[in-house]
């Protein structure tokens, strides 16, 4: 079996490829499309081959196709103040569309591509599935959305099977994204604005990569949509107790109001967006504390046989021991 996976630079893109890579029985070539080969010189170090060029350049996507038979498509522009709405576009969208024709060009046989549960946007009435309504809340989610059809659009035109990733909270040792929610904590500075009881769904990396694995080799897979998230759903206030706990601090206790923090998150945005430079506080992070995100992996479970194994202690201590390691706390 001759894999691609592309964002393999990345936390979940190089966490797959080295879970593929090291899983190998003999049975499995796993090759990495990257922007820039020096920096994936681990990737090398895992016998992970290496394929480079960009997802905007078309002859470059079609070279790394060359006798692949699954890619696992999870590249994408995530949200930063230096990224222009027309590059979102152009990586979460147009580029996606592009990578399925390429594979269907080359004869591979699944693309598993990527999205996200923020495609979702609020959900009012959780647990989310994967027919819950559709109401992504900015461009990063919006484009992702918009990736997700275009590439089904390219498999049914094609013939070629297409199966669309949704991970929720992805943590773990060496994530960044969670990384100011973990230290704030540990560091007993972490205030919740509002009052906390929006519910939280985080997915160990460690399940979400085999959740990616089952996607790309289950028959059943094909051509469905699947929510991969952990198996405990918390609110805010109970997941910032728990890693407190793990942590061996005083779980925070001051809440904060809310609508001063959108304000100033709005006004940063549109003096330091024209300038690239990155805002200290924005919306989405405001955000964060306002917006409900718990999910149903029920179709995942029965049809593939995803079934998550780290519970939330465990997946949280060791992130905390990663960090440690790292020395970021």
């Amino acid at each position: 079996m001759r894999i691609l996976v592309t964002g393999a630079t990345g936390f979940t893109g190089g966490h797959l490829a080295r879970s593929l890579a090291a899983g190998n029985d003999g049975t499995r070539n796993v090759q990495a499309f990257v922007r820039q080969a020096d920096r994936a010189t681990d990737l090398a170090a895992a016998g992970i081959g290496l394929r480079q060029g960009d997802l905007r350049d078309a002859a470059a996507v079609r070279a790394a196709m060359a006798g692949i038979d699954i890619v696992y498509h999870v590249a994408a522009a995530y949200r930063t103040a230096a990224i222009r709405s027309a590059d979102y576009r152009a990586i979460n969208a147009t580029a996606v569309g592009a990578l399925v024709d390429a594979a269907a060009d080359a004869g591979v046989r699944r693309v598993v591509h990527c999205s996200t549960v923020g495609v979702h946007g609020d959900v009012e009435h959780p647990p989310a599935d994967e027919d819950a309504p559709l109401r992504p809340g900015d461009i990063y989610q919006a484009t992702k959305l918009e990736g997700e059809r275009l590439a089904r659009d390219a498999g049914a035109r094609r013939g070629i099977e297409v199966t669309v990733v949704r991970p929720s909270g992805i943590y773990g040792p060496g994530d960044r994204r969670l990384l100011k929610l973990f230290r704030g904590i540990a560091r007993g500075r972490f205030p919740i604005l509002g009052r906390g009881e929006i519910h939280y769904h985080l997915t160990y990396i460690d399940d979400l990569v085999e959740g990616f694995r089952l996607c790309g080799e289950h028959p059943a897979a094909a051509n469905r949509t699947y929510i991969l998230a952990g198996g405990e759903v918390t609110t805010l206030n109970e997941l910032v107790r728990i890693v407190a706990e793990v942590a061996g601090v005083r779980p925070p206790a001051l809440h904060l109001p809310v609508w001063p923090f959108w304000l100033a998150g709005a006004a940063c945005e549109a003096i330091c967006a024209p300038l690239g430079v990155e805002p200290p506080i924005y919306r989405r992070r405001v955000d964060f504390f306002t917006k409900s995100r718990a999910f149903d992996i029920g179709r995942a479970r029965v049809e593939i046989g995803f079934a998550p194994r780290i519970g939330l202690r465990e997946g949280i201590g060791r992130t905390l021991d990663g960090y440690r390691a790292r020395g970021w706390l």
